[in-house]
């Protein structure tokens, strides 16, 4: 596979985001393995996080193929560039076959990015965690890493909601892999990856280093840290509502 469409992507981002002068902090790109098969899992908080997450992969020499909403494969050039760089198109309504194309790549010895979540978490909190990228690392036997992005909200997100205002943090944390046993089942290897991503989550919230300018800008921060997102079950009812009038 030719990864020149990728190394021009990764080039154009670096330039935007310098541009946007967003500032970088990424920990623990260690557990990011040089060679070898291995699924990265990240959160979902913005439709640039698999730049953010592709963009330290990148810094490890690696290039990271993602699982991604088949709708965005049906828009030029968008689609024809994600198809050139690897990525894997999911129809969710048939989960398995990019499943089994994430499957082709491991073996092939890449790295595969999963967003178990599978859609934006709009309350920024951790919604349910699927079991695919669990199910990839058990049948392959390949290390699970847990990613957090943060920040990413505040540039691009669901709603749509976005802003070009420069000098934006965004961090990346790179948890510990995660060896799963061969006979471990998903649902046990999903749970473990929930609490690694809590606890990334978490970190990453509270080492944050930008704060709201005023009350009106504490919409990009937790309920639970004192921000103005929606609760979790009000943002469950706003996924719903999104899928539904995706579905019409």
């Amino acid at each position: 596979m030719s990864d020149l469409t990728y190394r021009i992507v990764i080039a154009v981002c670096r330039l935007l985001f310098r541009a946007l002068g967003l500032r970088f902090e990424v920990r623990g790109l260690e557990h990011v393995p040089t060679r070898g098969a291995a699924v990265l899992a990240s959160n979902h908080v913005s439709f640039l996080d698999f730049m953010f997450v592709g963009l330290a992969g990148s810094d490890r020499g690696r290039f990271v193929r993602f699982l991604a909403k088949e709708p965005v494969f049906h828009h030029r050039p968008v689609g024809t560039v994600m198809r050139a760089m690897g990525h894997v198109p999911v129809d969710r309504r048939h989960g398995e076959v990019a499943l089994r194309q994430a499957v082709k790549k491991v073996r092939a010895g890449e790295v595969v990015g999963v967003f178990p979540e599978a859609t934006i978490s709009r309350s920024w909190t951790l919604k349910d965690v699927k079991r695919g990228a669990a199910a990839i690392a058990i049948w392959e036997q390949v290390p699970l890493v847990p990613v957090i992005v943060w920040g990413g909200q505040r540039i691009f997100t669901a709603g749509p909601r976005w802003s070009l205002r420069r000098g934006k943090a965004l961090t990346v944390l790179v948890g510990a892999p995660i060896h799963p046993l061969p006979d471990a089942t998903p649902d046990e290897v999903t749970a473990e990856l929930r609490i690694r991503l809590q606890g990334l989550l978490d970190e990453a919230v509270s080492t944050y280093p930008d704060h709201p300018r005023s009350h009106h800008d504490r919409w990009w921060l937790p309920a639970a840290a004192g921000g103005t997102a929606p609760r979790p079950e009000v943002a469950a009812d706003l996924d719903a509502a999104a899928l539904a009038r995706a579905d019409r």
